[in-house]
């Protein structure tokens, strides 16, 4: 599951609220927001509030509230009836500070509740437990982190983790957006530091295989990076790339790679059939450099191989049977190591 987060100091316009939806075609099904709530906005966040639920609802989205015993208390409910929020289209809590283990528990049995992941003791589940936790509706959220430097270790996070789903309770984490950042830093708000400057779509690839939900931290990425989470539905990784010859038409189609996947590149299947013989030849270019992410097709000096396209998962050297025609963009070469045997891919030329 992946989802975005929505942050209701600035009220939900009718343009936000139309790229909401297209996110939703881009399967985004869950929202994420804080309601850490100023005195004075009290009846402000609580009409934004209602806004994204009714949203949520109409787009068939979750909604996850981050919220407080004061912010509670501005909505004008209590722990006994927070799971009336589930009027207002909010589908779960995540709570942290101020809420008991009864308290938990008891919220448990209306609505899914979100633990804090990386202060969660086995004491304090244990104890959860015993006041009748209902498991099948709790998750364990990491936090993000807006400063440098402060993103959780991966190996920490990993064992963590294991520890989580060894009790049986699912995991969410955060990664960063790239179009509109959060103040007031900017410094978009990653979970793991190792992605504090890789794109979302990097980063969700990396984290999809360890975790049960992952959210957009940031309030928006590009229309590029929405485009690659929506190929990415039809089984196809999108790699934004810069052309450095003219192209021919095939090289912008959708490509597979080989089920015997080659341990320094990325082999087109379909690409194979250009050489051959009734199709235009591949013609010799200057020889030049195959750095990770160099983007070539087979010359004719290649003989029988001419035609074929590739992708270099590795640096590799000049070759006079190669034509560099181009080379992925520095953001998407991390997503070259997830196109394992048959997984489909397209290159998208600036």
């Amino acid at each position: 599951m992946r989802g975005l987060s929505v942050y209701l100091s600035q009220p939900v316009t009718a343009a936000y609220e139309t790229w909401l939806a297209e996110m939703r075609q881009s399967g985004f099904t869950s929202l994420f927001t804080s309601l850490h709530i100023p005195e004075d906005d009290a009846s402000v966040y609580t009409e934004r509030l209602e806004h994204l639920g009714r949203i949520a609802k109409a787009l068939e989205m979750e909604l996850f509230a981050d919220i407080a015993p004061t912010s509670l208390e501005a909505l004008g409910k209590t722990w006994d009836d927070a799971h009336t929020l589930l009027d207002w289209g909010v589908t779960g809590l995540r709570v942290d500070y101020g809420v008991t283990p009864k308290q938990v528990a008891d919220l448990s049995q209306r609505m899914t509740v979100a633990l804090n992941a990386s202060t969660l003791s086995e004491t304090e589940l244990a104890e959860m437990v015993r006041h009748g936790l209902d498991l099948r509706r709790v998750e364990a959220w990491h936090n993000f982190y807006p400063r440098p430097e402060t993103g959780l270790e991966r190996t920490w996070f990993d064992e963590k983790n294991a520890w989580l789903k060894g009790q049986g309770i699912r995991v969410q984490a955060f990664i960063p957006g790239d179009g509109t950042l959060r103040g007031p830093l900017f410094e978009r708000l990653p979970t793991l530091e190792d992605h504090r400057t890789l794109s979302p779509f990097a980063c969700f690839l990396d984290l999809e295989r360890h975790v049960d939900r992952i959210l957009l931290g940031d309030p928006a990425v590009t229309d590029e990076t929405r485009e690659q989470f929506k190929a990415y539905d039809d089984g196809i990784v999108l790699l934004r790339a810069e052309a450095v010859c003219p192209l021919e038409p095939m090289l912008r189609d959708v490509q597979t790679n080989r089920m015997d996947p080659a341990r320094d590149i990325v082999r087109s299947v379909e690409s194979r059939a250009y050489g051959r013989p009734g199709h235009r030849l591949v013609e010799p270019l200057a020889a030049a450099p195959r750095p990770l992410g160099t983007i070539t097709i087979d010359n004719t000096n290649y003989g029988r191989y001419a035609g074929e396209m590739q992708v270099t998962k590795r640096d590799l050297e000049a070759d006079d049977r190669v034509n560099v025609i181009g080379r992925v963009i520095a953001e998407d070469r991390p997503l070259i190591r997830f196109i394992g045997p048959g997984v489909m891919f397209r290159v998208c030329w600036d």
